[in-house]
């Protein structure tokens, strides 16, 4: 009898030494450590303190009862399984997440370089016309024209194909679309002005050599008309603007296209160039009948 009252003081001690472990446990308030390996050391440690209270409290049990002694009243919890520290899981979490979204950030921006140097290689810079070029009027190679003859293309129903005395050794072929404007007819045996160095182009498989210049606006468009002494090869000069033409207009360079912004027709129907007049023999080029609109 004795040796079973000295086990379960025994016993008593032992529940009291660890119940004053968990309370220490318990005070030391949020753990601050922030690795796997101790979290995991946390929770081997409670899995051994749950199964040694489990077994201390078998003990004490069959003391008790060898004792003739009820259950005891007082009942020890055991830890939670396992122990969560939301504390340092919120951190664990916080910080792989940041590095994911870091991660992800690098891999986009890494893309986009690539990309941008891809299409640097595949495409160059676009050509520009460098500020020391002159670009003005004097680069067109504008001539009086007179179409001999004009056809109706066999392939788009909006273009003429005309053959014009530019005053050249031979006549050029060039591509109008002025059909809805003129009719076959009005298309034939009549002076024009011609634009003679633009690079020549392919129009539903046909070669235009030129460009007839017209007086243009969204609803019409009318064949500017040289003076009635001028003949065919006589060029268009502009005041103020001496210069060479261009042999061929280079079409990466948009020469044309800088220029023809500035070309209008006046309000008493002479073709301009920054408010000059186009001369021809020193007479103007005029339109037939539109005012105040581009040319083109």
């Amino acid at each position: 009898m004795a040796s079973r009252i000295a086990k379960a003081k025994e016993i008593d001690a032992a529940i009291e030494l660890l119940k004053g472990h968990i309370m220490k446990l318990k005070s030391n308030g949020p753990l601050v450590k922030n690795t796997d390996a101790y979290k995991r050391q946390l929770q081997t440690e409670n899995e051994q303190l749950k199964q040694q209270v489990g077994n201390l409290k078998l003990q004490l049990i069959d003391a008790e009862e060898m004792n003739g002694r009820g259950q005891v009243a007082q009942r020890i919890n055991p830890l939670p399984s396992p122990i969560r520290i939301p504390a340092i899981e919120a951190n664990v979490q916080s910080q792989a997440t940041t590095e994911k979204v870091i991660n992800q950030a690098n891999v986009q921006q890494a893309n986009k370089k690539k990309k941008e140097n891809v299409k640097k290689q595949g495409k160059g810079p676009a050509p520009v016309v460098k500020a020391a070029e002159n670009v003005d009027v004097s680069r067109l190679d504008m001539r009086v024209g007179f179409i001999r003859s004009a056809t109706n293309h066999p392939e788009a129903d909006g273009l003429y194909v005309e053959t014009i005395d530019c005053g050249e050794a031979e006549p050029r072929q060039i591509l109008s679309g002025l059909v809805k404007n003129y009719s076959l007819e009005e298309m034939q045996q009549r002076p024009c002005v011609v634009m003679c160095n633009l690079k020549p182009a392919k129009m539903r498989g046909i070669f235009s050599y030129g460009m007839v210049m017209c007086a243009s606006s969204p609803d019409n468009c009318e064949i500017l008309v040289p003076p009635p002494d001028s003949k065919p090869g006589d060029v268009v000069t502009v005041e103020g603007y001496p210069g060479t033409p261009d042999s061929q207009l280079n079409p990466k360079k948009k020469i044309f296209e800088a220029i023809q912004p500035d070309f209008l027709v006046s309000e008493d129907g002479y073709a301009m160039y920054k408010g000059v007049q186009w001369k021809i023999n020193g007479q103007g080029v005029t339109a037939p009948s539109m005012r105040k609109c581009e040319i083109k």
